[in-house]
């Protein structure tokens, strides 16, 4: 069993590491964790003596396999207690980040199946990030970033890369949630900035860094 310490490091290693496809380095993760390069060099012993992740000199740090399990099983626990947070207590989505981050330390896996079969088994959280099943796959869409979409077309918001609290509340106020239907009716060529209109059939103007941060999927 990892502490509540070591299994936020081997969490922020997962994220960081692009879902565990690439190596990060030990100050990447001081400055995700707020905390000093010398304590995370200290962790990552500690992580490696327990076969959870490799380290190079040069290179980085990098999760074994045992590790991304690990990971994998933090980050399950961290989107349903999300999703069970908006969808059946009634919290907004810019409020369940630190509460689910409380949650996903629990430790029972016949309470996170319960809940899982009690949501009745999502496969993406309130920001439409992917949930790992139970064996730790993550079903993978084809998704891209709005500010690649194409003048007239509609897509459907399915991700929000951003999840501090100022920028899902800006999204909330204009409807723009996963799952909303969208039409691109405007690219302004001086600063990639674009008009997009909602289905309530509101138009919103976005910011190319705003449009950065929002995936969408085909409409077809």
């Amino acid at each position: 069993m990892l502490s509540f310490t070591e299994e936020n490091y081997i969490k922020a290693i997962y994220h960081l590491s692009d879902a565990g496809q690439l190596a990060v380095s030990t100050n990447d993760i001081a400055l995700h964790l707020q905390t000093k390069a010398a304590t995370v060099t200290d962790m990552i012993k500690k992580l490696a003596n327990k076969d959870l992740l490799a380290y190079e000199k040069y290179y980085g740090v990098s999760l074994s396999k045992k590790g991304k399990n690990n990971a994998l099983s933090i980050v399950r626990k961290h989107r349903l207690w999300e999703t069970f947070l908006v969808e059946k207590l009634g919290f907004q989505w810019d409020e369940v980040h630190e509460v689910a981050e409380q949650l996903e330390h629990i430790q029972s896996n016949l309470l996170i199946e319960k809940l899982d079969a009690f949501l009745g088994h999502p496969e993406t959280d309130p920001h439409g990030h992917p949930i790992p099943d139970k064996n730790g796959k993550v079903k993978q869409i084809k998704q891209f970033s709005l500010s690649q979409g194409k003048n007239g077309h509609k897509y459907i918001v399915s991700e929000v890369k951003d999840g501090s609290a100022t920028f899902l509340q800006y999204l909330a106020k204009h409807d723009l949630y996963p799952g909303v239907t969208i039409q691109i009716k405007e690219i302004l060529p001086f600063d990639g900035s674009m008009v997009v209109q909602l289905q309530n059939k509101q138009k919103v103007t976005l910011s190319k860094a705003t449009s950065e941060k929002i995936l969408i999927k085909s409409n077809e």
